[in-house]
């Protein structure tokens, strides 16, 4: 049997299973061992995820499975992305408690997060499902490892994205996440195409991504493909997993990577990771003002108007959804 799902496209013999672990051949029908199975959940800032032009100042209710299509030895999340179903304790939730628990928390969007949600597509289908008849929205945290087919057929039900563009060569997605970045960006740009609201992350990490030529190649394609209007994300590398002898990623590099994407032409290039930073804020591409201020995760100060504007020069800033003043922190669930 065929899994379809991502660009892989695994030929599963009887009583085997695919990459990801999640899909077994049993007699002739492909079975996702992880439906309903959820690893996490919690309620978190959507600007963890990190949308910072969606639905801002908001909470999603964010949950996640076991499993990926990657195999990156940097994972932050390698406990529940690195194992095989039967080897990590799961609660069974059905679409309908999802939905009902997003909404009894006040959280206006529904995160896929933590672990690769394309491999758990079919339970996402069925959620998102639920989520738009009540008004919610479904928003994907991925390394945009899914084939087109797939993407068609859910396109329609996902609202926003963010993907991780680990690298910008072909040979580092072979090396260590063992698939291929074409496909990634193919990806990305239906997304964009398709009317997803979209946002793009790129973990630097050094002595392997970190290179002027690479981040220029990577702001380029993103100026071209997804044009300048969309965010890019730069993140700060953490030891951890296979790779905890690393150092972090160097203050500098990151300051040097969002001005590489300044000159290629983005108006909304970020730092992550880094609390404090003056590159958390969104600033008016035309006179400068800081027009959100950030701290982390939460939401400062905020200078625009109803209608997305600069109060100083009335410029447009493509930020979908509104502005959640939230009160206070906010509740965690873990299951």
């Amino acid at each position: 049997m065929r899994c379809t799902i991502c660009p892989r496209k695994c030929v599963i013999k009887p009583g085997e299973r695919g990459f990801c672990g999640t899909r077994e051949n049993r007699d002739g029908t492909l079975y996702s061992l992880i439906y309903g199975e959820v690893s996490a959940s919690a309620i978190d800032p959507i600007e963890k995820k990190p949308l910072f032009h969606f639905e801002p100042g908001s909470l999603t209710f964010s949950i996640s499975s076991v499993g990926c299509s990657f195999k990156c030895p940097w994972c932050q999340n390698y406990h529940i992305s690195q194992v095989r179903p039967e080897d990590y304790r799961t609660v069974r939730m059905e679409p309908e408690e999802v939905v009902k628990l997003a909404e009894k928390y006040g959280c206006p969007s529904i995160s896929i997060t933590y672990n690769e949600p394309i491999i758990w597509l079919e339970y996402v289908e069925d959620v998102a499902k639920l989520a738009k008849a009540r008004g919610l929205k479904i928003v994907l945290v991925t390394n945009g490892y899914i084939s087109l087919e797939a993407l068609d057929a859910v396109a329609g039900l996902i609202d926003a994205v963010n993907v991780d563009i680990k690298a910008f060569t072909e040979e580092f997605y072979r090396h260590y996440c063992k698939g291929t970045l074409k496909d990634v960006l193919q990806a990305t740009e239906a997304m964009k195409e398709k009317g997803i609201h979209v946002e793009a992350t790129n973990l630097i990490i050094p002595g392997l991504n970190d290179s002027e030529d690479e981040i220029r190649a990577l702001c380029k394609w993103h100026y071209e493909s997804l044009g300048p209007d969309t965010p890019l994300h730069f993140s700060r590398f953490f030891p951890c997993y296979k790779m905890a002898y690393k150092e972090p990623t160097p203050i500098s590099t990151l300051e040097k990577a969002r001005k590489i994407a300044v000159e290629e032409g983005l108006r909304y290039v970020y730092v992550g990771n880094l609390p404090g930073n003056p590159a958390e804020h969104t600033y008016c591409p035309s006179c400068h003002k800081v027009l959100i201020k950030r701290y982390g995760f939460e939401i400062a100060e905020w200078n625009l108007d109803e209608q997305m504007r600069c109060p100083e020069c009335g410029t447009k800033i493509p930020i979908k959804g509104r502005f959640h003043r939230r009160g206070g922190w906010f509740p965690l669930l873990i299951y």
